[in-house]
């Protein structure tokens, strides 16, 4: 499907052969107030955003600038005031906030998403396989969603945006709670979606990912600023110099907790 492009200061035209999976254009968004003598919040004025297929996409911006909104709206599950967005294809999204069902076990939220995607069972088997697989928490497929970690849950939640393969996953913060095997893992996990030609939109606060994206966008007030980062060499899965010493600090991080008795990483497992 090809998507026309109106441009702005962010900078480039869709890809007329049709390798384009979501194209935002002058998007506009504002919050009125509920309460008397208070503003209404403009959150995007003029956005414009481009996914192409196996693109990697950051968007970054500081906290409260908009990014979870313009992530919303580029799923379709929020409605904005001006602009034009479209889609080609199908969608995987993955919230901040994981949206999963407390009571349903792990293998009875795969099944439960899978069959709204609709996938046979085969597929719901071999997405599940794969998955739990992949982010490492196979041995919790019989546990509810209440009795897991924090970081199992965002496993869980990121688990069912993809396993229908879309053709484009935004992601909101995907990572939040996953220890650093995980991190590392969920990057690998990134390539092979890059190399099958998946559109990745992924929001990040971690300044020191930018040279894992083709494409970083800056959300500040209320616009994006594009920003081409690609080398021909695609993401990298090699630790990087910050990325040792952001191991260094998890392993300090984790020894000083099993010294009081805790475990201070934000992944924390659940004992089996």
């Amino acid at each position: 499907m090809d998507i026309a492009s109106k441009g702005d200061d962010a900078g480039g035209t869709a890809n007329s052969s049709g390798d384009t999976v979501v194209s935002a254009n002058s998007v506009e968004k504002t919050y009125d107030s509920v309460l008397p003598f208070t503003r209404s919040v403009e959150v995007l004025d003029g956005a414009t955003l481009h996914v192409e297929r196996g693109q990697v996409v950051g968007i970054m911006g500081e906290n409260g600038s908009g990014k979870s909104t313009l992530m919303g709206i580029l799923a379709g599950v929020l409605d904005h005031d001006a602009g034009e967005v479209e889609r080609a294809g199908s969608i995987g999204w993955c919230p901040q906030e994981p949206r999963l069902y407390d009571r349903l076990t792990v293998d009875e939220t795969f099944q439960l998403f899978g069959t709204a995607y609709g996938m046979s069972d085969d597929e719901i088997v071999e997405a599940r396989a794969w998955l739990t697989e992949v982010l490492d928490f196979e041995r919790f497929r019989d546990r509810q969603i209440r009795h897991l970690s924090g970081g199992n849950r965002q496993k869980v939640n990121l688990s069912v945006a993809l396993m229908h393969e879309p053709d484009l996953l935004l992601l909101d913060e995907p990572y939040t709670g996953f220890d650093w095997e995980t991190f590392l893992a969920f990057w690998d996990l990134t390539e092979e979606l890059r190399t099958r030609g998946v559109g990745v939109a992924i929001i990040s606060h971690i300044i020191n990912e930018r040279d894992r994206f083709d494409v970083v966008y800056e959300l500040h007030e209320g616009h994006l600023h594009r920003q081409e980062i690609g080398d021909d060499d695609g993401l990298s899965s090699e630790p990087t110099d910050d990325d040792v010493a952001c191991e260094r600090t998890a392993s300090f991080i984790d020894e000083a907790g099993a010294g009081s008795g805790q475990r201070a990483t934000a992944g924390q497992e659940e004992s089996e």
